[in-house]
């Protein structure tokens, strides 16, 4: 038996396919929060402008996930993952050579399109190729390469920026993710029995889905008020770390600490470690003990008091920051266990529209919350640069980070309204069952 006839190691070969393109899926949409210099510059952007360029990306990423999740129950990883990567390679070229604003928001755009098919395909692979009680931890894992993307996206990228320009970096990155492409193309199947393999153990075939019956799930998940739960803590939890890491993270200490942009990154690199560490670990956790909402409810709670350290004391220690941009990291797990919940209440056939009108929220928060930030901090500008940086005042970032506190604030309600009906309904069929 070789390794493409063994279907255990075969999905290892096909997620890992998948997931180097979701690798440079998560250093395109956090790379602005290092080139924001190079992009003011180069195409003289305003703190709101640039704020919207960013969030260009995860409009479109937004738009585009229901009918990925229903592509993804329908057609399968294999084309839907490898055209989206070609797809955001073709964006990542247009980026590179972009000669002004429009352009660039244009190239974007397109990247976030091609972008916005990949994780809700990889979920749907897990879905059809991992056991129920491993699926948490395989969400975990992938969220753990947007970590390692996030890694890249700091330090990293600010290196290599400094080493061949930004242009020519964006470049290497569209190379890359056309290899990837095929990879995936090569690699990834619907199902076992889909690439001709035996079936894996504790993993059912999953049902075949037309489109009425994808329809139908969209009507049902409309209706749902635990999936528009879920979508808050998502919305918020998702929206806030890729603000914070992807964009106005490294401005804020520029600004405020009178730090280098590559010193700055260290402290956003701090938050991509541990996001990198965070979600494997609370997914594996919540498999463990075989509960979603409690340890969501819990991770939220902690997110929203990281992120308001800045709104509280404006200008706290660079100790204090540089533990609440990890904190923030790691407890982004929490908010990735609502795709699992989410997954939980519906066939296994509605996977992937499930997960995709949850994973919706989560770039609807990604687009509005660092657009709502740089509003803001355009009503605080100073007139004056700081290391090439547009400056803006204390307050207005201490006002700009409370919108992401009180974003995962609300989220935490939710995730904890969620718990506790879950906690009484569990108790309600206890009763039941006793009479």
């Amino acid at each position: 038996m070789t390794v493409l006839s063994d279907p255990t190691n075969r999905r290892w070969l096909a997620w890992g396919a998948l997931a180097t393109v979701f690798l440079l899926v998560n250093l395109h949409r956090l790379s602005t929060g290092i080139l924001s210099e190079r992009l003011t510059t180069a195409f003289g952007t305003t703190a709101a402008q640039l704020g919207t360029l960013h969030a260009s990306f995860f409009l479109v990423y937004a738009v585009v996930q229901i009918p990925t999740g229903i592509l993804a129950d329908r057609v399968g990883p294999r084309y839907v993952g490898s055209i989206g990567a070609v797809v955001l390679s073709l964006g990542a070229v247009g980026f590179a050579v972009s000669d002004g604003y429009a352009s660039a928001f244009a190239a974007r755009a397109l990247i976030g399109l091609g972008s916005g098919v990949i994780f809700v395909s990889i979920l749907r692979f897990c879905a059809n190729w991992y056991r129920a009680d491993e699926f948490a931890t395989m969400a975990g894992l992938t969220g753990s390469v947007a970590g390692l993307g996030a890694i890249l996206a700091t330090t990293p990228l600010a290196v290599a920026v400094e080493a061949v320009g930004w242009r020519d970096t964006i470049l290497g990155l569209a190379g890359v993710g056309f290899l990837a492409a095929g990879a995936v193309f090569v690699l990834a199947r619907q199902s076992p029995a889909a690439a001709g393999l035996e079936p894996i153990a504790g993993v059912p075939e999953q049902p075949s889905v037309t489109l009425s019956d994808a329809l139908e799930q969209l009507r049902t998940l409309a209706g749902d008020l635990d999936q528009w739960l879920l979508s808050v803590v998502f919305f918020a939890g998702n929206g806030a770390m890729l603000t914070l890491i992807g964009l106005w993270g490294v401005p804020y200490l520029v600004v405020v600490y009178d730090l280098e942009v590559t010193t700055a990154s260290y402290f956003t690199l701090l938050g991509s470690v541990g996001s990198l560490f965070g979600p494997p670990a609370i997914g594996w956790l919540s498999d463990r003990i075989s509960r979603r909402l409690l340890p969501m409810a819990a991770g939220i709670g902690l997110f929203a008091l990281a992120l308001a350290v800045v709104p509280a004391f404006g200008r706290p220690p660079l100790g204090l920051i540089a533990l609440a941009y990890f904190a923030c990291g790691f407890l982004f797990g929490a908010a990735m266990l609502s795709l699992s919940a989410i997954k939980e209440r519906y066939p296994a056939g509605a996977s992937g529209v499930a997960t995709a009108t949850v994973n919706t929220a989560g770039f609807v928060g990604a687009t509005i919350l660092p657009t709502a930030m740089g509003i803001v901090l355009d009503a605080y500008r100073t007139g004056e640069t700081v290391g090439g940086t547009v400056a803006y005042t204390e307050t207005g970032y201490r006002i700009a980070f409370g919108i992401l506190a009180g974003a995962v604030a609300i989220a935490f309600c939710c995730a904890l309204w969620l718990a506790i009906r879950d906690r009484d309904a569990s108790s309600y069929d206890v009763r039941s069952s006793a009479r």
